[in-house]
């Protein structure tokens, strides 16, 4: 049989199969071949007690694509949440992460939440500086329903991985797209405005047969370090039509002189916040390469 792993808590997984939910664990050669199940891997299993559903993996079939940490294969579409307020919106993990989507060839929402919050409507620039780049992007107040509706339709017929700090409302918004509480909801510290992560395991949410969303712990350490810091540029979709008014062949776009993308910036064609975080990206990047 084959079915989705849809749960994983200390090796054992939850695997969905039809109706059925089969409670598995993974035969011991996944470990002597230094692979191991994830969420959203399709596998094939073998029935050991059909009265408890209890089954093992046996297999797990070709991924087309994996994230590291936290660990979740096959994914489409990567939902990034931003909160307007409390806590600010993480404008540098958005772009790593953004980058990092696309390194996988994998779609991109953002999320702008908690809208309510932002007297200044603040929000309304990083929605601008995103859809010119074009992306999509959707105001929300998970804590009301709004913008919701919206958000359902782009995630049918894809298997979303929801992403973004602790506290900005991921939780939230999967129990207002559920409309009961699926997850375990985290609070706010008044102290210092940042989230409990209260999220433990990865786990998929089945909305319909073709559509499912997973809420995932760890994605506050988004690591991208799979990325060369030569070939950032290609993960900043705007970039790519302006390096070829580059004088030198390989600029980096951080020391070099008539490069086509700085010509970009000072035309108002990149913005220029964006560009600094690239800068920042970059670095870090270089520096982990050189580890190596």
């Amino acid at each position: 049989m084959q079915g989705l792993i849809i749960e994983n808590i200390s090796n054992t997984y939850k695997v969905k199969n039809g109706e059925k939910i089969y409670t598995t664990t993974a035969r011991g050669k996944f470990k002597k071949d230094e692979i191991s199940p994830v969420v959203g891997d399709i596998v094939e299993i073998s029935e050991i007690n059909e009265e408890k559903q209890e089954a093992v993996i046996e297999k797990i079939l070709p991924r087309t694509n994996y994230v590291k940490r936290p660990k979740v294969s096959n994914i489409t579409q990567l939902i990034f949440v931003l909160s307007s307020k409390n806590p600010k919106p993480d404008l540098l993990m958005l772009d790593k992460q953004l980058a990092f989507a696309e390194f996988l060839s994998i779609k991109s929402v953002i999320v702008l939440n908690k809208i309510d919050l932002d007297d200044k409507t603040e929000f309304k620039n990083i929605k601008n500086t995103y859809e010119n780049i074009g992306y999509k992007v959707i105001e929300t107040q998970a804590n009301e329903g709004n913008g919701v509706n919206g958000l359902l339709k782009l995630l049918k017929n894809n298997v979303n991985v929801f992403s973004g700090n602790s506290g900005v409302g991921k939780s939230t918004l999967i129990n207002a797209i559920f409309k009961n509480n699926v997850t375990l909801e985290g609070e706010i510290s008044e102290k210092n405005k940042r989230g409990k992560n209260t999220t433990t395991s990865t786990k998929l949410y089945e909305i319909d047969s073709n559509t499912f969303i997973a809420d995932t712990p760890g994605f506050s350490t988004f690591d991208i370090s799979e990325i060369e810091a030569s070939k950032l540029e290609k993960y900043f979709v705007e970039f790519k039509k302006e390096t070829s008014n580059c004088e030198f062949v390989g600029c980096t776009h951080i020391k070099e002189e008539n490069c086509g993308i700085k010509k970009a910036i000072e035309e108002g064609i990149i913005n220029q916040d964006r560009y600094d975080r690239f800068c920042k990206i970059y670095n870090e990047l270089k520096e982990n390469n050189n580890k190596y």
